[in-house]
């Protein structure tokens, strides 16, 4: 059972008070004062504090399936702030609910528990399962008004609820702006090509899903709506294509405060990162400098799945998780898909910690995000603070 972990305002401060002296400072004094850092959060406090960025899938739907049993001792131990499910996790409702139950009992943190609910072709919960059903989004925005959209919204974030699940992966505001993209036009996807229309209905969907005490993430940042290809099965380049109506909702969205997470694109656009090389889910330049200081979001950056092959067809593991973290996501995906990898919660504390002894401006990146992942989970349940790692006895 993992310590409990106190002071991490303490240790907020210490780091924040430090931190402008450190990156005006890139000669030997700074790892000086890098090494103070490091005195006050040790490598168990740093690993816990990475630990809640790291969301994983698992193999196995049973409570004695050797991926679950993984999982759960993983976030015993504070190594994960949450899981994600996929089709192979599901067999009934009934099991579900079991699952979920004893990953909440045993988790050090509250974890968030994740599925991809989006209605029509994208869900893991069916209607064979004895799960209602919800229509695509372009079939609610063609068939339904905001108002009758956001009570089908309701019944779906509360079966949701009911079984555990705090952490719905969508709605997608991409804008459909190419009705033949393989991956969101062609799949209903998108609410429309209006982009005040896309606006509209994620509006209710997040606003049915709050009403539950379900979190939600607008994906794809910054647009995947105009590409030609699925970042599934390689990279997608929207650099011809994309155009700025694609940010509007976001811009609208975060404006009036309908935004909980953000879901990073595995798309190459280099009009925003200027990089023909660099996804969008990569980019310094899009996620802090557009979405965090041009768009002045303040909450939770979510990549998508980091084991998609737009990522590691092109980039090595090491390398896409430090570029995902300098960039400025604060949680990273690996679904554990075609090529699960249970050791990855523990592959990447073991990257990010050598990489914030050396680099101070990773060790605030991921206290940065650490804040962020807590202050999202107090809204989920308020008694989880930023000073401590709630331990859950058995």
């Amino acid at each position: 059972m993992p310590q409990r972990i106190t002071s991490y305002i303490a240790f907020a401060c210490a780091l924040f008070g430090l931190s402008s002296s450190l990156k005006a400072d890139p000669v030997p004094g700074a790892h000086i004062q890098t090494a103070k850092l490091h005195s006050i959060i040790d490598d168990a406090r740093l690993r816990q504090m990475i630990g809640q960025m790291v969301l994983v899938g698992f193999v196995g739907s049973e409570p004695d399936a050797e991926g679950y049993a993984r999982v759960v001792g993983q976030a015993e131990e504070g190594k994960i702030t949450g899981v994600i499910y996929l089709g192979r996790n599901i067999d009934s409702l009934k099991q579900v609910r079991q699952l979920n139950e004893g990953l909440q009992r045993f988790a050090a943190t509250p974890l968030l528990i994740a599925v991809d609910q989006e209605g029509g072709r994208i869900q893991r919960l069916t209607g064979a399962m004895g799960f209602k059903d919800t229509p695509s989004e372009a079939t609610v925005a063609k068939s339904m008004s905001p108002a009758k959209a956001g009570a089908v919204y309701q019944n779906l974030a509360s079966a949701l609820s009911g079984l555990g699940f705090n952490l719905n992966l969508a709605p997608v505001v991409d804008v459909n702006v190419n009705p033949a993209n393989p991956i969101i036009g062609k799949l209903g996807r998108s609410f429309s090509a209006d982009p005040q229309t896309v606006e509209a209905y994620a509006k209710v969907f997040v606003e049915a899903h709050r009403a539950k005490g379900v979190l939600t993430a607008l994906k794809h940042f910054p647009g995947h709506g105009s590409s030609t290809k699925d970042s599934h099965k390689g990279m997608a380049d929207v650099s011809k294509t994309w155009s700025d109506k694609e940010l509007l909702p976001y811009k609208n969205l975060i404006a009036s405060g309908d935004v909980d997470m953000v879901m990073s694109a595995h798309v190459i656009n280099d009009k925003l990162s200027f990089s023909t090389e660099i996804p969008s889910s990569l980019s310094r330049a899009t996620l802090t400098g557009l979405l965090r200081d041009n768009m002045h979001f303040k909450g939770v950056v979510i990549s998508d799945d980091m084991q998609m092959q737009a990522i590691t067809d092109n980039i090595s593991f090491e390398d896409s998780v430090l570029r995902a973290v300098r960039a400025g996501n604060d949680i990273l995906i690996f679904a554990n898909d075609k090529h699960p990898d249970p050791l990855v919660p523990e592959k990447v504390a073991a990257l990010l910690s050598e990489a914030a002894r050396k680099d101070p401006e990773m060790l605030e990146r991921i206290q940065k995000s650490y804040e962020n992942v807590m202050r999202l989970k107090r809204k989920l349940a308020p008694a989880v603070s930023e000073e401590t790692t709630i331990v859950r006895k058995r």
